[in-house]
């Protein structure tokens, strides 16, 4: 006989960092139909793209919400967005970066934010390198999203000082 676990409650944040205007409707629909509640958010000029708009929306819910709010977002052309999800018992915190050229990138999160690489993707790094630093450090960089990281970054600080709104899942 098994036994379902019951999930943990954990938070995170989407972070859209920019988006033509006449996709906001849908990415609302799309954030509403995954958290089964209405959203309501801010959207301000993105400082970085003139023409395209941010909002951030906080968000508590079940473990696995962050994957599911990054799969609803993903695919659309010109989004540039990301998924955070803490850390909750039994999970690992994860992120997840999406910018229109790179496609999406996932990583597992510790607790004060920073990439972790589990044991057997390093593994793979060391034999698929075959001894070479630079592979090893194209590899290494890949896992840990830096090319997202350094396209993001300046929607990230245009970002600063942005309004946040709290949705927390009922039921």
């Amino acid at each position: 006989m098994s036994v379902a676990m019951p999930r943990t409650a954990t938070r995170g944040v989407v972070y859209i960092h920019s988006t033509p205007k006449a996709l906001c409707p849908h990415i609302i629909w799309a954030l509403e139909g995954v958290l089964g509640a209405g959203v309501t958010v801010q959207w301000t000029e993105q400082p970085a793209a003139p023409g395209l708009v941010r909002t951030e929306l906080s968000w508590a819910s079940e473990s696995g919400t962050g994957a599911r709010l990054a799969s609803a977002l993903r695919g659309w052309e010109h989004l540039r967005y990301e998924v955070t999800e803490e850390p909750s018992p039994g999970c690992d915190g994860s992120r997840w970066s999406h910018t229109p050229r790179l496609g999406i990138h996932h990583t597992w999160t510790s607790a004060n934010g920073d990439a972790v690489v589990n044991e057997d993707r390093l593994r793979e790094v060391v034999v698929l390198s075959q001894g070479s630093p630079e592979a090893m450090r194209e590899m290494i960089e890949e896992l840990l999203g830096l090319e997202w990281d350094d396209e993001l970054e300046p929607f990230r600080y245009a970002g600063d000082g942005a309004p946040v709104r709290w949705l927390h899942q009922v039921g």
